[in-house]
């Protein structure tokens, strides 16, 4: 199925990871599976968890602000809380925290009220359902956790149906009564495509919404590639999307002080977007369900460059190859337009390399002072190099200064080894 046009023009996306977790400030999941703490002190979340400050308006808002086009919201994740009212329980914030409530309606909601695009992340894995450790597929190098496999000559093939039942059970709940526009899932690695039957699970999710939009943790059905943590050095084939953390974590950890800088998220940003992905940027909410002020900050100042620089950024695809230009780029829907990301002050001249295009002009997003610019060397069927003047001092960003080159036709880049 052709990827829907809303996603790669998205360009930025906000990932909540939300959930008891926050209460203590541990380690979502995972941290009573490595045994930073007891599985004991882990549930003992459920008790604090009240969601008392819980306001999805003002999420929506905030996403709307800062020029994000969607959001994803952790559902349930490999603890197994679900936040919506399930009829498919293991565990569910309405029954077993002081919550007491359904939190991913209101969500939805609120999303939709402003035009945004509903993301929904589901882990296929369930470290608290009593059939999930029930067969086995252990990685290499990976040894077997009580909480996701069954120990050697114990497996059991009807408690794994009835995990699949409702996991199945689970993902059309979400897909009736939502819609869903994305599904972002996870926990994957723990079985094989055959084991957690895809194919059926993919039908079940389009038969609900045909245009419903799938990361690559639904394997061969995935619409898109889910790079994690790290901008890639080489582009994914296909639409793509970054996700990353504010700091060094997904859920709420106050210990956790070592926040990305804006500057920082401006460049993980456009080296993304010119490589024609998405960044999707987490925040951890506490568990009261507001989002810790540091967090907004830098989304907020991350929105603020995005808002001075939006010809750059939205109806754009990727840009130069690495080697046109010392920096990111990105080129309008038209390829008549390049700009130019510089992430730090040009001293003299910004050099543009391989362009086979005559320039019309040269301007500063933001501001529209305009750049004297002309071409030095050349040969034959080689272009020489295309020299923009500095801007001024005046017209610099704080973060990054974009740089609009208007071209004769659509881009024309010369790739070639040179003149003999």
């Amino acid at each position: 199925m052709p990827m829907q046009p809303w996603f790669p023009d998205a360009k930025l996306g906000v990932f909540i990871h939300y959930g008891v977790y926050a209460v203590g400030g541990a380690a979502e999941s995972w941290s009573f599976y490595t045994g930073e703490m007891t599985h004991e002190q882990y549930m003992k979340q459920l008790e604090g968890f009240t969601a008392s400050k819980y306001d999805p308006d003002a999420w929506a808002a905030l996403f709307a602000r800062i020029g994000a086009r969607y959001a994803v919201l952790t559902t349930k994740h490999h603890d197994g809380v679900a936040l919506w009212d399930t009829g498919h329980r293991s565990l569910d914030v309405v029954r077993d925290t002081p919550a007491g409530r359904d939190l991913v309606t209101g969500f939805v909601d609120a999303l939709r009220e402003r035009g945004l695009k509903v993301g929904l992340y589901y882990s296929h894995s369930d470290w608290n359902h009593p059939d999930y450790p029930s067969i086995r597929h252990v990685r290499p190098g990976e040894p077997p956790s009580p909480y996701s496999h069954a120990e050697p000559g114990k497996e059991d093939s009807a408690a794994w149906e009835r995990y699949l039942a409702y996991r199945d059970g689970q993902v059309g709940e979400l897909m009736d009564r939502f819609r869903p526009d994305l599904l972002w899932f996870d926990g994957e690695w723990e079985r094989t495509e055959e084991q957690w039957r895809m194919d059926e699970l993919a039908e079940l999710i389009l038969a609900g919404n045909p245009d419903a939009v799938l990361n690559a943790r639904m394997l061969s059905h995935g619409d898109y590639a889910t790079p994690e943590q790290g901008t890639p050095l080489q582009a994914p084939q296909g639409p793509w999307e970054l996700c990353l953390t504010i700091n060094d974590s997904w859920s709420h950890r106050p210990q956790d002080r070592d926040f990305k800088s804006v500057r920082q998220l401006v460049r993980y940003f456009t080296e993304t977007i010119g490589m024609g992905g998405n960044l999707l940027l987490g925040a951890g909410p506490r568990e009261d369900g507001t989002i810790p002020e540091e967090q907004i900050e830098r989304l907020e100042g991350l929105g603020a460059w995005i808002g001075r620089h939006t010809d750059a950024v939205y109806g754009t695809v990727a840009g130069l190859p690495a080697g046109h230009h010392y920096g990111p780029s990105t080129l309008s829907a038209d390829r008549r337009t390049l700009y130019l990301i510089c992430f730090d002050a040009p001293r003299d001249n910004v050099s543009l390399r391989g362009l086979r295009n005559e320039v019309k002009r040269v301007t500063v997003l933001g501001t529209g002072s305009e750049l004297g610019h002309h071409v030095t060397g050349g040969l034959d069927a080689v272009p020489g190099v295309t020299w923009i003047d500095a801007p001024a001092a005046a017209d610099l960003d704080e973060y990054a200064t974009v740089l609009a080159v208007e071209l004769e036709g659509e881009l024309d880049l010369y790739r070639g080894t040179g003149r003999d």
